[in-house]
């Protein structure tokens, strides 16, 4: 078996590009500038705070969630190829085919 970890992800999303496709569906400004702020809320390094121009937070409560949203295409083109696969945030698992009897 083989598992697939996207390096990096976290630290690479495009902000808008993922506000766009939360937006698709969000309709909500209120909703969108809440994740915007959550988004552009900066790590704290040293004691102090850095701007996050990109990436998502780690371990925070939204960031499974926000990642599936960002990686759903992904998902569909894997699909389209005929791959069986279980993904969960970066993290991705094939799956095998399991034959019934």
């Amino acid at each position: 078996m083989v598992d697939i970890d996207l390096k990096s992800y976290f630290d690479t999303v495009n902000h808008d590009k993922l506000i766009g496709l939360i937006y698709k569906k969000v309709k909500d400004i209120r909703v969108i500038s809440l994740i915007r702020k959550y988004l552009q809320a900066g790590v704290m390094r040293n004691g102090v705070v850095v701007k996050s121009p990109q990436g998502v937070p780690q371990g925070g409560n939204l960031s499974p969630l926000l990642s599936n949203i960002m990686l759903n295409e992904l998902d569909k083109e894997l699909g389209t190829r005929g791959l069986r696969f279980v993904r969960y945030a970066d993290d991705c698992a094939p799956r095998r085919r399991v034959q019934v009897a």
